[in-house]
């Protein structure tokens, strides 16, 4: 290894730096069988916590590869369709004792309601099969050491196959954050009654002045930047009539600014970088809709915004926040995924029981 010291480096990932000569080594820990055998998994058993990487020293992982299966059960429909939900992801930088990233494990691959779907965004892909290739492709530098754990509280025993690759560096430069993700669920989101409104008014009407009952996105204290979310909604509301889901405004608090905020938009749709009440699956590098919900957009929804060319900065805090259905008016069950870079690992992360976190259809 260089004598000098290697560190983050200016560079990226553009085809323009690839041909950068570059000093720092690529390392990989993986659920490779190592009797030389064909077994290249881990099987998690029920309530366990597994360690996947131990990693010493300062890097940066930039690629964690999984796909999981519940073991096969008694009969053709015994197979644990909520798992995605039952096991939960846990990442700690630097020692800490608390987990920066705490989050099951498929929400934080991108999609919510323990489903998969094939899509491609810059940071985070499921591919085929049917999206059981679970991509991140997140920067995740450490200073000194990075702990990954799964934990399973499944029933039934899970196969689980993983690639983590990182760089290794000397030392890491200053004035990198560490990266975090952390879920939030209301379920349901407190709406109010429908009674002696049409439904145009109850839909379209009131006014929200000051924000208060929006869902909460992200809450957290310190300096960093806001990178993304999912967002995860099931339509709760069955009626033959206009049945959209959104006209939820996106408010970002940032610095305990008080409202309106710095950043007020105009839409759940338009937060999410679409138009007119989506119905139809779309992804791309930066924004999409996995899951579009079916006829009148009943049942499940998952769209995500990342960003990536546009972080949201804060200095001591920020809040991000949607309505649910404007004026907070719809009763929907909300879930969703944030992502951000922070200076300091957080000690604050919390994840509800199991019971809390499975999906309902609608």
């Amino acid at each position: 290894m260089s004598t000098n010291p290697v560190r983050y480096g200016s560079y990226g990932s553009s085809l323009r730096d690839l041909p950068r000569l570059r000093e720092h080594r690529r390392l990989r820990v993986s659920s490779w069988d190592q009797t030389g055998g064909n077994d290249d998994r881990l099987t998690v058993r029920s309530g366990e916590t597994r360690t996947l990487a131990e990693i010493t020293g300062a890097g940066s992982i930039n690629h964690i590869w999984i796909t999981v299966a519940p073991a096969a059960g008694d009969g053709p429909d015994s197979k644990d369709r909520d798992h995605l939900r039952k096991l939960v992801l846990r990442i700690f930088w630097d020692g800490a004792d608390t987990p920066s990233v705490l989050v099951p494990l498929g929400d934080f691959f991108g999609v919510g309601h323990a489903r998969t779907v094939n899509f491609a965004s810059l940071p985070l892909q499921m591919s085929p099969e049917d999206g059981k290739g679970l991509n991140s492709f997140f920067q995740m530098p450490f200073a000194d050491g990075a702990r990954l754990e799964i934990t399973s509280e499944c029933e039934q025993d899970v196969f689980f196959y993983y690639y983590i690759d990182y760089d290794a560096f000397d030392e890491l430069e200053e004035g990198l954050g560490r990266f975090h993700a952390s879920w939030n669920r209301e379920n349901p989101t407190d709406g109010t009654s429908e009674e002696g409104r049409s439904n145009a008014e109850h839909l379209f009407g009131g006014e929200n002045i000051g924000g208060a009952g929006n869902y909460t996105i992200l809450e957290t204290t310190g300096r960093g930047h806001f990178v993304g979310c999912v967002l995860n909604v099931t339509n709760l509301r069955h009626t033959s009539e206009w049945n959209w889901y959104g006209e939820g405004d996106d408010m970002i608090f940032v610095d305990g600014e008080s409202w309106p905020p710095s950043l007020h938009g105009t839409g759940t749709e338009d937060y999410f970088n679409t138009a007119w009440c989506p119905s139809q699956t779309y992804s791309s590098l930066y924004h999409g809709i996995t899951l579009p919900g079916g006829e009148n957009w009943s049942g499940q929804i998952s769209l995500y915004r990342f960003h990536i060319e546009d972080p949201v900065t804060f200095r001591e805090s920020i809040r991000v926040t949607i309505e649910h259905g404007h004026d907070n008016r719809r009763s929907d069950d909300l879930s969703s995924t944030a992502y951000w870079y922070q200076a300091q690992p957080a000690a604050h992360l919390q994840l509800p029981p199991v019971a809390e976190r499975l999906p309902r259809l609608g």
